[in-house]
């Protein structure tokens, strides 16, 4: 038998986003397809766990993230510093999950841009204003760089919808759902009777005033995990939720190895790692009833309109009373993860990237 032909990736992360996590197992998984996978690291630099963790070549260009920065001259000057790379690097395909960086860049290779969760979609959806300046700049890079790709893809098909209307493409971009490696969980099944949630707690979309609502009517404690304070001078201060902070990886298995009720009332969503997370750990899932968790979770979650605190309140009471309803709902949940796994997200990334590179061959 052969070697297996490798073909080079270059695909941007940054270590405070979740494209760290996706970027590191889609890497993984993308090895055995014959890609090796590099990724140019974004932003601050990566903690010692991070570099451990990562199984895969890592640059940290120190560049910035296209969110924090200042206007869109930075973010320009990194799309071309990262065009750079490429060529030195010998890329083959360039991948951004900071689509803004594409909007004027020359790259030497075909490029995917990823739109997973870009300030002007969660503004649209959650504050139903104008954009504000520090955002339409953002907006306006990105509908380019889409527009630019030679291919968009969203993690779901009611996200991507949703960008093709608020950047304003001719096309909808493809679909392929993440996936995430679970999580190593230590400890039986022992229900703890609380509800958890985590995820960008500043971020006005995730609506953490309505979870905060809802801990004060729940019978059982509510903790919630992440940052209270986030870019645009956004900053949440919960008054009945039990902060806990941004965890480390290892103490946010320990939440979730307690089988909590998982709760995410977020009314904008582009797939959802941390309900897949919980739901790998078999914990039950209450979402707020919008079109990804519709699509993503029907059959294996508890749904509830947005901003009914009322109703999330009574839906984790009824699975905190009830010990077989709550297994049964972290089964549900366990059983429907299995179809969002690293390995289903590289094989039709892979596929993509080959027709892209057929094509380009071809031309």
């Amino acid at each position: 038998m052969g070697d297996v032909v490798r073909r080079r990736l270059l695909l941007t992360a940054d270590a405070a986003g979740d494209t760290w996590r996706y970027s590191c197992d889609l890497a993984n998984a993308l090895r055995p397809l014959g890609w090796e996978a590099v990724i140019a690291v974004l932003g601050a630099a990566l903690s010692a766990d991070q570099r451990a963790d990562a199984n895969a070549r890592i640059v940290e260009t120190g560049l910035p993230v296209d969110r924090t920065a200042d206007g869109p001259e930075p973010v320009l000057a990194a799309g071309e510093a990262l065009a750079t790379l490429a060529v030195e690097l010998r890329a083959d395909l360039m991948q951004l999950n900071h689509p803004a960086f594409g909007a004027r860049a020359a790259f030497p290779t075909p490029v995917v841009a990823v739109e997973r969760g870009g300030p002007a979609t969660r503004w649209a959806g959650a504050e139903g204003a104008p954009l504000p300046p520090d955002v339409e700049w953002q907006r306006e890079l990105i509908r380019s760089a889409l527009s630019r790709a030679d291919a968009a893809v969203a993690p779901s098909a009611a996200y991507a919808a949703d960008v093709r209307r608020v950047y304003d493409l001719r096309v909808t971009p493809l679909v392929v759902h993440d996936g995430r490696r679970p999580m190593e969980l230590l400890g039986g099944y022992t229900p703890s009777g609380g509800a958890f949630t985590a995820g960008r707690l500043w971020d006005r979309a995730w609506d953490l005033d309505t979870l905060d609502r809802a801990a004060a009517r729940t019978a059982a404690p509510f903790r919630a995990a992440g940052s209270l304070e986030g870019p645009y001078g956004h900053a949440s201060r919960p008054r009945h939720l039990i902060a806990l902070g941004v965890l480390t990886r290892q103490a946010l298995a320990a939440e979730l190895a307690r089988r909590p009720v998982f709760v995410s009332a977020s009314r904008v969503e582009p797939f959802g790692p941390a309900v897949l997370e919980a739901a790998q750990a078999g914990c039950p899932l209450v979402l707020s009833d919008i079109p990804v968790f519709r699509e993503l979770w029907t059959g294996a979650a508890a749904f509830v309109a947005p901003g009914d605190a009322a109703g999330f309140a009574d839906a984790v009471d009824a699975l905190a009373a009830d010990a077989f309803a709550h297994a049964a709902a972290g089964l549900a949940a366990v059983e429907r993860a299995r179809r969002y796994t690293p390995a289903a997200t590289a094989a039709a990334m892979s596929r993509l990237y080959d027709r892209l590179l057929d094509r380009r061959d071809a031309a």
